[in-house]
Protein backbone atom coordinates (compact mmCIF):
# COMPACT_ATOMS: atom_id res chain seq x y z
CA UNK A 1 0.00 0.00 0.00
CA UNK A 2 2.92 2.16 -0.34
CA UNK A 3 2.59 2.91 -4.20
CA UNK A 4 -1.35 3.67 -3.38
CA UNK A 5 -0.86 7.32 -5.23
CA UNK A 6 1.31 5.57 -8.05
CA UNK A 7 -1.73 3.44 -9.03
CA UNK A 8 -3.32 4.59 -12.53
CA UNK A 9 -6.62 4.69 -11.74
CA UNK A 10 -5.80 7.09 -8.64
CA UNK A 11 -3.24 8.98 -10.84
CA UNK A 12 -6.23 9.14 -13.49
CA UNK A 13 -8.29 10.71 -10.87
CA UNK A 14 -5.88 13.27 -9.50
CA UNK A 15 -5.32 14.68 -12.84
CA UNK A 16 -8.32 14.99 -13.91
CA UNK A 17 -9.24 16.91 -10.82
CA UNK A 18 -6.00 19.14 -12.03
CA UNK A 19 -7.30 19.55 -15.11
CA UNK A 20 -10.67 20.86 -14.26
CA UNK A 21 -9.26 23.15 -11.60
CA UNK A 22 -7.06 24.37 -14.19
CA UNK A 23 -9.84 24.66 -16.95
CA UNK A 24 -12.67 26.03 -14.45
CA UNK A 25 -9.60 29.05 -13.78
CA UNK A 26 -8.96 29.65 -16.98
CA UNK A 27 -12.19 29.91 -17.71
CA UNK A 28 -12.78 32.98 -15.32
CA UNK A 29 -9.62 34.38 -16.70
CA UNK A 30 -10.31 34.36 -20.00
CA UNK A 31 -11.23 37.62 -21.75
CA UNK A 32 -14.95 37.47 -22.73
CA UNK A 33 -15.32 38.38 -26.41
CA UNK A 34 -18.78 39.73 -27.88
CA UNK A 35 -21.40 37.53 -29.44
CA UNK A 36 -21.66 38.54 -33.05
CA UNK A 37 -23.26 37.06 -36.14
CA UNK A 38 -19.72 36.24 -37.68
CA UNK A 39 -18.56 34.50 -34.42
CA UNK A 40 -19.59 31.06 -35.98
CA UNK A 41 -18.30 32.02 -39.72
CA UNK A 42 -14.83 30.57 -41.33
CA UNK A 43 -12.38 33.05 -41.24
CA UNK A 44 -11.60 34.06 -45.45
CA UNK A 45 -9.40 37.65 -45.29
CA UNK A 46 -12.78 39.61 -45.02
CA UNK A 47 -14.32 37.44 -47.46
CA UNK A 48 -18.29 37.17 -47.29
CA UNK A 49 -18.64 33.32 -48.34
CA UNK A 50 -21.47 32.01 -49.51
CA UNK A 51 -23.01 28.32 -49.15
CA UNK A 52 -20.21 25.90 -49.52
CA UNK A 53 -20.65 24.29 -52.85
CA UNK A 54 -18.64 21.16 -52.38
CA UNK A 55 -19.83 18.51 -49.78
CA UNK A 56 -16.50 16.34 -49.34
CA UNK A 57 -17.80 12.63 -49.67
CA UNK A 58 -15.10 9.97 -47.45
CA UNK A 59 -16.41 7.06 -49.40
CA UNK A 60 -13.41 6.70 -51.81
CA UNK A 61 -11.29 7.22 -48.35
CA UNK A 62 -12.28 4.05 -46.73
CA UNK A 63 -10.47 1.84 -48.95
CA UNK A 64 -7.13 4.10 -48.60
CA UNK A 65 -7.66 3.40 -44.97
CA UNK A 66 -8.56 -0.42 -44.96
CA UNK A 67 -5.64 -0.62 -47.54
CA UNK A 68 -3.34 1.11 -44.42
CA UNK A 69 -4.67 -0.84 -41.80
CA UNK A 70 -4.63 -4.45 -43.56
CA UNK A 71 -0.56 -3.51 -44.72
CA UNK A 72 0.05 -2.66 -41.00
CA UNK A 73 -1.24 -5.75 -39.20
CA UNK A 74 0.23 -8.08 -41.81
CA UNK A 75 3.77 -6.10 -41.18
CA UNK A 76 3.03 -6.04 -37.84
CA UNK A 77 2.00 -10.13 -37.18
CA UNK A 78 4.87 -11.22 -39.89
CA UNK A 79 7.50 -8.93 -37.83
CA UNK A 80 6.89 -10.56 -34.19
CA UNK A 81 6.75 -14.19 -35.72
CA UNK A 82 8.86 -16.75 -34.43
CA UNK A 83 12.05 -17.73 -36.28
CA UNK A 84 11.23 -20.79 -37.53
CA UNK A 85 10.16 -22.87 -40.79
CA UNK A 86 6.01 -23.33 -40.00
CA UNK A 87 6.30 -19.23 -38.94
CA UNK A 88 7.38 -18.60 -42.51
CA UNK A 89 5.03 -21.19 -43.81
CA UNK A 90 2.19 -19.30 -42.32
CA UNK A 91 3.62 -16.01 -43.00
CA UNK A 92 3.18 -17.00 -46.43
CA UNK A 93 -0.48 -17.96 -46.13
CA UNK A 94 -0.93 -14.91 -44.05
CA UNK A 95 0.73 -12.10 -46.78
CA UNK A 96 -1.56 -14.45 -49.27
CA UNK A 97 -4.67 -13.75 -47.60
CA UNK A 98 -3.71 -9.84 -47.43
CA UNK A 99 -3.58 -9.86 -51.25
CA UNK A 100 -6.77 -11.65 -51.70
CA UNK A 101 -8.49 -9.34 -49.64
CA UNK A 102 -6.79 -6.26 -51.47
CA UNK A 103 -7.52 -7.58 -54.79
CA UNK A 104 -11.43 -7.75 -53.15
CA UNK A 105 -11.62 -3.80 -51.67
CA UNK A 106 -10.06 -2.85 -55.02
CA UNK A 107 -12.25 -4.45 -57.63
CA UNK A 108 -13.96 -2.72 -59.91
Amino acid sequence: MNNFLLLPPVVFIIILGVVLVQANLMARLGAKGKQTSGKGQPYACGEDLGEPRVQPDYSQFFSFAFFFTIMHVVVLVIATAPVDFYADVLADIYIGAAIIALLILFRR
